[in-house]
């Protein structure tokens, strides 16, 4: 379930940061523009979701610089466009058919959620690797329960493949959301519908202005 209609194709984005999972910090992080680095966001983390989608971040070696893409609700019916912020589009069609050429150019796939703070705040996580999984299993499992009750990040569940160490977020159910919560939802979700109504997808000016780290 979503709060969010699927996407139809706002002008300035609501979202406020954009949280990328740090495995060694066991924590998320965001560039906050005006100090000019990474700023951590320790758990526990508590938000309600509103709707996720795909997309690709990665950096081009080849550029010097960061990948980015539009973001799609249906990868398998979607197409992706893929550029980098110097050298221009790395790849253009359905992921799966320009999977290996853009990965061979340096990016990744990741997962867009859009979810509210308990006070109102608008926040994307973006998620790869490990975190993709994880997330699609909790997804998966109580997706009918994420219009009304808030999922909770309370700690880091610690992996290994081969011999790397990694750590994941651990989603978990959290409590159901009050009526009065429920308002501030519906106003957050408005803020954001209107966003994605007005331009869906996202190009190299406002990812910058609106203070997201593509790589």
């Amino acid at each position: 379930m979503a709060r969010l209609n699927r996407p139809t194709n706002g002008s300035t984005s609501p979202i406020t940061k954009y949280l990328n999972w740090k495995s060694n910090d066991k924590s998320f992080a965001y560039y906050d523009k005006e100090q000019g680095k990474n700023v951590l966001v320790e758990l526990p983390i508590k938000f309600l979701f509103l709707e996720h989608y795909h997309t690709v971040k990665g950096w081009n070696d080849a550029s010097e610089s960061g990948i980015y893409s539009n973001e799609v609700y249906s990868i398998g019916n979607e197409e992706l466009s893929v550029k980098a912020f110097k050298g221009g589009e790395i790849g253009k069609g359905l992921y799966k058919e320009i999977k290996e050429q853009i990965k061979n150019a340096g990016a990744v796939y990741h997962r867009s959620i859009y979810g509210m703070l308990p006070d109102g705040e608008l926040v994307n996580f973006q998620l790869k690797g490990s975190g993709v999984k994880a997330y699609s299993d909790f997804y998966n499992n109580n997706g009918h329960l994420l219009d009304n009750q808030w999922i909770e990040i309370n700690e880091a569940k610690e992996g290994k493949k081969g011999a790397v160490k990694y750590t994941t977020p651990e989603f978990k159910i959290g409590g159901n959301i009050t009526k009065e919560e429920d308002k501030i939802a519906n106003d957050a979700a408005s803020k954001l519908q209107s966003y994605m109504d007005s331009y869906f997808g996202r190009v190299s000016d406002e990812i910058e202005e609106n203070g997201e780290v593509p790589f």
